[in-house]
Formats: C-alpha cells, sequence, structure tokens
C-alpha cells in the first residue's frame, strides 16, 4: 500500500544476484501496479546489497515428489492429464481465498494438497484512507511461493507451474518500464525464479513448466486433443465467475462477459464445434455479443484499445485463432475488421528441457 524506494532488510542482508532478482520482481512485477498509481520506476523499491557474493547454505535434498499446480483451468488440467498418460505420480496443489476448491480436481485420481491465502481487505479499505495505493501484484511468484515452502514440507523436489508462452507483450510503457500484468508468468520470470531456488533454496528442487514451449493457442488446440471430452464442459479459465475473494467456485462456471471469457472464446473457438462451444456460455456466440466489442478490440488491437489487464493471448495470436475461427464456419463476425495475422502457433519456443520431457 506504501511503496517505498530504498528498502532495508533488518535481519541478513543480501548479494549482487539477490538485488538484481528483487529489484525485478519489485519494479517489472509491479508494473501495473504502477500504471494504475500513476508511478514510475523510480517510485518502486530499490534494494542494496549488504553482504558478499558468496555460496549460501542450501537445503538438503528434500525428497522425489512431484507437485503440480492446479486451477481447474484449461493450463494445469492440459498438464495434468498428459501427467496422468504417462503415469507420472504427482500430488495436485491448489490455492484459494475459502476452503471451497474446484470439485473437478478430485477426479484426477491423484493426493490433492489445498491451501487457504486470506487477504486483510479491512486492512487495505483502511490503509487506502490513509492515502495507501492498491493495485496488481506479481499473483504467479506469490502462488509458486507458497507450493515452494509446501515442496519443502512434503518431500518434493519438483514444482510443476502450467503456463505456456505467454507474458511477453506489454501493455503500456512507463519510460523504460514496460507495464505487463503478466511478468511473473513470463519465460524470464521462470528462469529468473528457478535459479533463484537452485541458489538460495536447493539446487535439488526444481521448478518451472512443462507448458511452456507452447503458444496459448497451441495449448488450446493440445486441450481439446486430449481434455476436452473428460473436462469441456466442467472447466473454467474465468475469473470473475470463480477466483474472486469469497466466490464458491465449487462447480465452475463462465461469466461471458470478461476479458477472459472472450479470449478464451477466441482461443478455443478454432477447434471446437459452434455449438459445443456456445454452450459454456448459455448459448451465447460472444463475437456477436455487443457488451464485448471494446473487449475484443483491445484483445485483437483494434482502434488503439488497449490489452485488457488479463492473462490473455497475444494479439497477433488472437487475430489469427479469429480468422481461422471463421475459416472453420458457424461462428458470428465481430462488428469491426480485423487485420490477418502470420502468427506460427505451432513453433516451438525455449523453455526447460527437463520440464518440457515430463510430457513428452
Amino acid at each position: 500500500c506504501f511503496p517505498s524506494k530504498e528498502v532495508t532488510l533488518s535481519v541478513g542482508g543480501l548479494d549482487e544476484w539477490q538485488v538484481k532478482f528483487f529489484d525485478s520482481v519489485y519494479q517489472e512485477g509491479l508494473s501495473q501496479f504502477a500504471f494504475e498509481n500513476h508511478l514510475t520506476r523510480d517510485d518502486l523499491a530499490h534494494f542494496t546489497a549488504t553482504r558478499p557474493a558468496e555460496e549460501s547454505e542450501t537445503l538438503p535434498a528434500s525428497g522425489t515428489k512431484v507437485i503440480s499446480l492446479q486451477s481447474g483451468g484449461k493450463d494445469s488440467l492440459l498438464t495434468a492429464t498428459m501427467l496422468l498418460k504417462k503415469d507420472v505420480p504427482f500430488m495436485s496443489w491448489y490455492i484459494g481465498s475459502s476452503s471451497n476448491y474446484p470439485a473437478l480436481l478430485g477426479t484426477l485420481n491423484r493426493p490433492l494438497i489445498t491451501a487457504e491465502r486470506f487477504i486483510d481487505i479491512q486492512a487495505i479499505k483502511a490503509a487506502t484512507q490513509d492515502g495507501g495505493l492498491n493495485g496488481h501484484v506479481p499473483v504467479t511468484y506469490i502462488v509458486a511461493s507458497y507450493a515452494l515452502i509446501d515442496a519443502v514440507l512434503n518431500g518434493a523436489n519438483t514444482v510443476l507451474l502450467s503456463i505456456g508462452h505467454e507474458g511477453e507483450e506489454a501493455h503500456d510503457w512507463i519510460q523504460d518500464l514496460a507495464v505487463n500484468h503478466q511478468w511473473s508468468k513470463t519465460w524470464p520470470a521462470e528462469k529468473t525464479l528457478a535459479e533463484y531456488v537452485e541458489r538460495y533454496i536447493s539446487p535439488e528442487i526444481h521448478i518451472g513448466s512443462p507448458l511452456r514451449g507452447f503458444s496459448e493457442l497451441k495449448i488450446a488446440e493440445l486441450f481439446v486433443q486430449h481434455a476436452w471430452k473428460k473436462y469441456g464442459h466442467i472447466f473454467s479459465s474465468c475469473n470473475r465467475a470463480n477466483y474472486m475473494q469469497g466466490n464458491d467456485n465449487t462447480q465452475l462456471t463462465w461469466c461471458g462477459e470478461c476479458p477472459k471469457c472472450a479470449n478464451s472464446f477466441l482461443l478455443f473457438a478454432p477447434f471446437v464445434a459452434p455449438e459445443e462451444l456456445k454452450s459454456l456460455f448459455n448459448g451465447q456466440d460472444l463475437f456477436e455479443k455487443p457488451l464485448l466489442q471494446e473487449t475484443f478490440k483491445g484483445l485483437l488491437g483494434i482502434d488503439g484499445a488497449m490489452k485488457p489487464f488479463e492473462c490473455v493471448g497475444e494479439v497477433d495470436e488472437l487475430r489469427l485463432a479469429y480468422h481461422m475461427a471463421q475459416t472453420r464456419g458457424g461462428y458470428g463476425r465481430l462488428s469491426f475488421e480485423v487485420p490477418s495475422s502470420q502468427f506460427d502457433y505451432e513453433r516451438e519456443h525455449e523453455s526447460q528441457a527437463w520440464a518440457h520431457q515430463m510430457i513428452q
């Protein structure tokens, strides 16, 4: 709520490598927060090295178990499905804001670990009245940090995220600071976190995403091929309907009105029969929904509309998805023209080899 330019640790200290890591987390990771509150990089936290670079004391080998983060969305369910097909033992791991969790996670036939994360809403409101600021934080790093704690406690040496090639496209810029809702989902963020864990927690613990090499559109295609039959009508990637504070998300659903719903409709339309996909949204063709026309403009980079602050695909990727859906037929058209795209959704992107191999 009260960002400070300089940060001092009262216990311990940081070396130069850690300073660069935390500078990135508190600057690139809080770029949307800065945008929302009219701040610059200079207003965000800067750390100072107070100890020499030396080999840090790390934990011994913690075991050989695998933790796979689950949310009930397409990415994590695809990872679980592909792990199951390879008969890889793993524990599902879910964190939420209540004791509720998506019932479909119980169908994975793997042990399920649940964690509850509470946000002190009243304290935030009180701080806001005193001039405190509110805004987006790099939640993927926060969730991954909790999972790492559980990995140590439960004897796991592998933490699997489910993140494709995403988050690289800036929404806007504040001088030299890229404004990015998805910074902690980017490939540089994954590599840096993995190195931090190796250097300062344990070289025996690995964290990364098996899906990193795939585009979001490719992940949608793989989900339809491998997981749609079982999960197509019970999964959801809609945050508004399922993951707001205090929501009962036992049975997942779609609101049909938010950027995540529009993004998901775009990604799945090339691969799912129109009536099948529309059935998830109460029979609505989201391309024809007046309420979503401006949202689609932001997703597709039309008329200077800003890309929504959500975890969504790249502009060129989503343009390709739209034209693939139109070629498939059976879908309505948007109220504006969408430029063509040469996006290669089959291209394989850089990833951690050990993670990618877990689902190959």
